[in-house]
């Protein structure tokens, strides 16, 4: 009772706000983030029906990667846009965003048309999840801010394990396309909630947004994300198609660089990566966002067909995971607002996260369900540990006016990692899958090139009716595709070492008690308080009624 008391007066201190009324605001932003975080799982059940229906196997990837390619190249544009024209309005435009695309895609009548609206999905996802957290550090100070941080972790924890079990009632039970209108009602009710009880200052000051940077920024992720994509699936890894979309994207990389340098209003200012702790954190944010997203996206397809569990039935196994996410992430929350304390949360999260790898690369065709499930609680708790205290170091350390594009960098780091992790392991999955065929699986099976045996990986159900007709086919196929998926969780254990490297250099920094920031790394003090006085932000700011919308 302490505590939440003493939590309260920090909060009403730092924005005005009791803890009731911080819970009220909340309850709007936590839908709009479950929204984002539940359209990343959801769709991986049911992608073999999706396939199915239209007949397209080697569009399937696609439909993931579009969505994480306009989310990720989209999150720096949000944060900026919220950092100028005021993040209510602009999150509830990507909210409007979000559930076109939804509708969009539940219409669609083929993989083309699917995998476009899923990119406008993507890009109203991308303002989402980054508005989120930006929102929350208006808000509620630093101090205080790990406590509700806590409950936004658990969302996400929440969502990896409803996602793939909504879409695998939908696939059973109804249809794949109900897995986008689902987002209807939840993003209606989102919008009525912030548009009540969401009060934030209206920016007064003179805009400008950075449109070649943009432009130069879109295009170079874009570039690298499409080589990771299509390397070792469409082209070889050596062609001049992947090399020179890599050389692409490099090149328009060192272009935005140089824009950002010379641009008023840069979406990303340069400068901010003066603050180590802002570098060590993003560091940790892509490095982590590789092994995170590129893990999570295969194991429904392990439990469907190795396990020939359904669809729905995977979903729930996955509850592990959710216990990890949300204890974890609850109680770190509440001891960094009781103690102030950060810094050894990264470095156990990243140990935790990196040993859970390890022991999911030891599965095989028949390890145990309670076995799996310890190995990924163990994961779980990891990610827990340290995904949300990213953001709130971020947000400590960097000048209130900068907030929205702070908080909207980590996003986009983990977001570019997940979508280069996704591509590039499962680029490393379907090698895996052709070099370990021949091992377990007579010559009869393979004439052909093995086209049929592939299919059959791509649908749990033929597979799994695959068991009673043909045993031995049946064991050989799991025991290849088991030994092809060992390879992937291995694949990202050395790319999860290099995040515990990183937290390393985390250091601790004092909390703030108050919505006061730091002084502008790049620019003066005297410049950061005039900056916060128009933005209503600082010590002794006023705002007048008609600018609180």
């Amino acid at each position: 009772m302490t505590t939440d008391t003493t939590t309260d007066r920090q909060a009403a201190d730092g924005a005005g706000l009791s803890h009731r009324q911080i819970m009220v605001i909340m309850s709007g932003l936590m839908l709009g983030m479950f929204l984002a975080s539940l359209d990343q799982t959801i769709v991986s059940t049911a992608l073999p029906t999706i396939v199915g229906d239209f007949h397209r196997s080697d569009l399937l990837s696609w439909v993931i990667t579009a969505y994480l390619l306009a989310s990720t190249a989209s999150t720096p544009l949000w944060g900026k846009a919220g950092d100028l024209y005021g993040r209510k309005r602009v999150f509830q435009l990507a909210i409007v965003v979000f559930l076109a695309g939804s509708v969009l895609c539940g219409a669609s009548q083929n993989m083309y048309e699917l995998i476009a609206f899923r990119g406008v999905q993507g890009i109203g996802g991308g303002g989402l999840i980054s508005l989120v957290f930006a929102i929350i550090g208006d808000v509620i100070p630093p101090r205080s801010r790990g406590r509700y941080q806590g409950y936004f972790g658990a969302v996400f924890g929440v969502s990896s394990v409803v996602g793939p079990l909504a879409g695998g009632f939908a696939v059973d039970s109804l249809s794949w396309r109900y897995i986008f209108y689902i987002n209807l009602p939840l993003g209606i009710a989102a919008l009525v909630v912030t548009n009540r009880v969401l009060k934030l200052p209206v920016r007064t000051r003179a805009v400008k947004i950075d449109w070649w940077g943009a432009l130069l920024l879109v295009a170079g992720v874009s570039s690298i994300l499409l080589a990771t994509q299509s390397g070792g699936n469409d082209y070889p890894w050596s062609s001049w198609q992947i090399v020179g979309l890599f050389a692409l994207g490099a090149v328009l990389l060192i272009g935005f660089v140089l824009r950002e340098r010379l641009a008023p209003e840069p979406i990303l200012p340069l400068g901010l990566f003066r603050m180590r702790i802002f570098t060590v954190s993003n560091i940790i944010a892509f490095v982590s966002g590789v092994a995170m997203f590129g893990a999570l996206a295969f194991l429904p397809q392990y439990l469907q067909l190795v396990h020939g569990v359904s669809a729905t039935m995977s979903g729930l196994l996955l509850l592990p995971l959710l216990v990890g996410v949300l204890t974890m992430s609850i109680g770190s929350g509440r001891y960094i607002s009781r103690t102030g304390n950060y810094r050894w949360f990264p470095l156990v999260g990243t140990v935790l996260v990196t040993i859970g790898l390890v022991l999911l690369s030891r599965i095989g065709a028949h390890t145990s369900l309670f076995v799996v499930g310890v190995d990924i609680l163990v994961f779980g708790a990891g990610l827990g540990l340290f995904m949300q205290v990213l953001t709130l170091v971020v947000q400590n350390a960097v000048p209130m006016r900068q907030m929205g594009v702070a908080t909207s960098s980590v996003t986009f780091f983990r977001s570019m990692g997940g979508a280069i992790g996704a591509s590039a392991l499962g680029a490393v999955l379907t090698a895996r899958i052709a070099a370990e065929f021949p091992r377990f699986l007579p010559p009869s099976a393979l004439a052909g090139g093995g086209d049929k045996v592939s299919q059959l990986v791509e649908a749990p159900q033929t597979l799994n009716a695959l068991k009673r007709s043909d045993p031995a086919l049946h064991e050989g196929i799991i025991q290849a595709y088991s030994h092809a998926i060992d390879r992937v969780f291995l694949v990202a254990v050395p790319v999860s070492v290099i995040s515990i490297v990183a937290a390393l250099f985390i250091r601790q920094v004092q909390l703030r008690s108050s919505n006061t920031g730091p002084a502008d790394p790049a620019g003066s003090p005297e410049q950061d308080r005039s900056d916060k006085s128009q933005n209503g932000v600082g010590p002794g700011a006023s705002v007048a009624p008609g600018q609180i919308h």
